[in-house]
């Protein structure tokens, strides 16, 4: 069989919005690397099996084309409109975000042949029994499967029933030249300005989304504790979800709410992270959040807790003070020890740029490319799926080029 000019990759997703958020984690990355292939070896479109995004902030506003399936959660009809599409497409290899496009992708990829690469972005725990029943029977139609964390893996092997043989971490990264770049003492200010805060106060920041695992609770209640020592502090939490409401009560309740500035979504994401003294993640679980990487490339000081995507990044007493998860005191205890200690918040922002300079989000991109080549030649090799018989350890390795030929 020829080899094409150029690789037709697909990447299908479920959905490109959560309710009340208009950008979160995976459909960032999106807008993110798939401007960053190479568009002469490789055509990489991206298929949503949802109705189309209505948030105020789309792919389609940073020039990506989207195709939009309308299909519902289980719609039966899902599958032959995806098959339509990809072979309209002429798709060569399919990468797969979601349980559905996990799901409907792979038994598209059973039907016609395709190799399926399997991402997965998150540790849920357990799944549901139907996606169970769906995992088991789709395993021999999963050429590799891909974690963004150490503990999201596990959670593929264990509760996505993928063989270990098969399971790969892959850690994600940001956009170095955004992130890293300096700002002005005038930049700052106007970022500051534009978040509602003032421009010469200690500022602990975050940028999250407003939901449960993100453990922000735990920040407002610290809050509390680090205005007893650093009275002038003002706090700023960025981002959308569900939980606002019962955040801006909790703050009110303890008395915060004129310090806790609830800043809403930002697109300038790294203006916000310069904007910061110290980055605050008090998440109560993880993959690994892109905002981790983000703030590693800006060089700020992080205070995180101990949860698993983040710990597989950060090192505690290098490029990060890490403190036990659903611990207020812990975390209000090491803000206001960096707020007090100039010098400190200046080794771990040092640090942490060292630390972010192997998570440039190029470099997954590269990454992607070898392996999409990889999926793509066993395929034709051997009709069947023995990419992971191949030598796979340049997606293991952080900070450098993963450029090369199957």
């Amino acid at each position: 069989m020829a080899v094409a000019s150029r690789l037709n990759v697909v990447q299908i997703c479920d959905h490109l919005g959560w309710p009340g958020t208009r950008m979160h984690g995976v459909k960032r990355l999106f807008a993110w690397m798939l401007p960053r292939f190479d568009a002469e070896r490789f055509n990489v479109s991206l298929i949503s099996l949802r109705s189309p995004d209505t948030s105020g902030e789309r792919l389609e506003d940073h020039g990506i084309d989207v195709t939009y399936l309308s299909r519902s959660k289980f719609d039966p009809l899902t599958l032959p409109a995806l098959l339509a599409e990809l072979d309209r497409r002429e798709a060569h290899v399919l990468h797969l975000h979601g349980y559905g496009a996990t799901t409907f992708g792979r038994l598209a990829a059973a039907r016609r042949g395709w190799p399926a690469l399997l991402h997965e972005h998150a540790n849920l725990t357990d799944t549901p029994w139907f996606q169970k029943i769906a995992d088991r029977l789709l395993a021999p139609y999963t050429d590799l499967a891909i974690a963004v964390s150490r503990s999201t893996a596990e959670f593929v092997t264990r509760a996505r029933k993928v063989p270990p043989a098969l399971t790969r971490v892959v850690y994600l990264g940001a956009p170095l030249e955004e992130f890293s770049r300096p700002r002005t003492s005038g930049d700052v200010a106007a970022v500051r300005s534009s978040l509602g805060l003032p421009a010469e106060v200690p500022v602990v920041g975050t940028i999250t989304r407003l939901m449960p695992a993100k453990g922000n609770h735990y920040l407002v209640e610290a809050a509390r504790t680090v205005l007893d020592d650093v009275p002038d502090v003002h706090f700023c939490i960025v981002g959308e979800g569900e939980l606002l409401g019962d955040l801006e009560r909790q703050a009110d309740r303890l008395g915060v709410a004129g310090r806790v500035r609830f800043a809403g979504y930002t697109r300038d994401v790294a203006g916000a992270l310069a904007a910061f003294d110290v980055v605050a993640f008090p998440s109560l679980w993880e993959g690994t959040p892109l905002t981790a990487f983000e703030a590693l490339a800006a060089g700020r000081p992080i205070v995180a807790t101990d949860a698993d995507g983040l710990v597989d990044i950060l090192h505690d007493g290098r490029d990060a003070i890490i403190v036990p998860r659903r611990d207020s005191p812990a975390l209000a205890g090491a803000v206001t020890a960096l707020l007090r200690d100039e010098r400190r918040r200046a080794e771990l922002a040092a640090a942490a740029r060292v630390t972010g300079a192997g998570y440039d989000i190029d470099v997954f991109v590269r990454k992607m490319e070898r392996l999409y080549e990889l999926l793509h030649a066993a395929g034709q090799r051997t009709g069947g799926r023995a990419v992971a018989e191949a030598d796979l350890e340049f997606l293991s390795a952080p900070g450098h080029s993963a450029s090369g030929s199957p």
